[in-house]
């Protein structure tokens, strides 16, 4: 079954579109009144249409790789425990975290093919991202994935000071391609 979005067609996000909105219709009101000032809205519209980008990826279809799941900078290669809502135990496993900044397109993409074996949201704060204790202490959604070599995989969303909202556009036992869009922060 795919999910909603891993076809879309749309370059901009539907979930953008409400928030370009607000700022356009503010822009306009303010124009009535003093149009440099809603010049900065109309900039921050367009913003927030490319914030919400969602372009087109082709993704290379290897069982043997894992794909980077977020555009942005890989930030730290290493050997962690996993998230402990996941209930995967005290093992290490390696962890690749990818820092995405506003400039970034925020829609995830699975890293394997696979099935979802569980996904589960846990509520935090919105400490800036690139802070180490944000990882634990901010808003995330953690995602445990099989692959088709039965290995298992966890990817994690973790909202941040700007992108404070987790938006999963797939469900427990749903089959992924790699690639595949699964979210949106």
């Amino acid at each position: 079954m795919k999910n909603k979005d891993s076809n879309s067609k749309y370059y901009i996000h539907p979930e953008g579109w409400k928030f370009a909105l607000i700022f356009f219709v503010l822009s306009f009101l303010v124009s009535l009144i003093y149009i440099p000032i809603a010049f900065i809205g109309y900039l921050l519209t367009l913003f927030t249409l490319w914030f919400f980008r969602n372009p087109k990826r082709n993704t290379p279809k290897n069982p043997n790789a894992v794909i980077s799941s977020a555009d942005g900078k890989v930030c730290l290669i290493d050997q962690a425990i996993p998230p402990h809502e996941v209930q995967l135990g005290n093992n290490h496993m390696l962890r690749i975290c990818v820092f995405m900044n506003v400039f970034n397109v925020h829609i995830n993409r699975s890293p394997v093919e696979g099935r979802i074996d569980k996904i589960i949201y846990k509520e935090g704060s919105f400490l800036n991202a690139s802070l180490d204790k944000a990882s634990e202490k901010n808003e995330r959604s953690s995602m445990v994935i099989s692959n088709t070599n039965g290995i298992q995989l966890v990817v994690v969303q973790i909202a941040g000071l700007i992108a404070r909202r987790i938006l999963g556009f797939v469900t427990d036992n749903q089959y992924l391609d790699q690639g595949e869009r699964y979210g949106l922060i």
